[in-house]
């Protein structure tokens, strides 16, 4: 049996076109979802939670962003390198990512 071995670049192809998030799945497989996400000044709508079944791990490669956790008024800021593990149904929602340059995450779902 030949084994498929995959490569690939978390830098290469971001969106030209800062209009709409890109959500792209790298990995899916035994129940743990591995996806880049592209923002560039994007935020979640206002009043939008987001209320996941799995629990998240993300990290930050690139930009800026801010993260805001329900009944909590600060907003968490994150930088390149910084990473947020996030209980299944942990209400949060993206107050903003910087315009300037790409926000690019990697994030890990798996069954919380």
């Amino acid at each position: 049996m030949e084994h498929v071995v995959r490569k690939g670049n978390l830098f290469e192809r971001l969106p030209q076109s800062p209009e709409a998030e890109e959500f792209v799945d790298l990995v899916k497989a035994g129940g743990v979802r591995i996806e880049r996400i592209v923002s560039m000044g994007h935020a979640s709508p206002p009043g939008f939670w987001y209320d996941q079944e799995a629990a998240e791990w993300v990290v930050l490669l690139s930009g800026s962003a801010g993260l805001r956790f329900f009944g909590r008024e600060d907003v968490l800021p994150l930088s390149p390198g910084d990473w947020v593990e996030i209980p299944a149904h942990c209400k949060h929602r993206v107050e903003w990512t910087g315009g300037d340059e790409p926000a690019v995450w990697l994030a890990v779902h798996y069954p919380g």
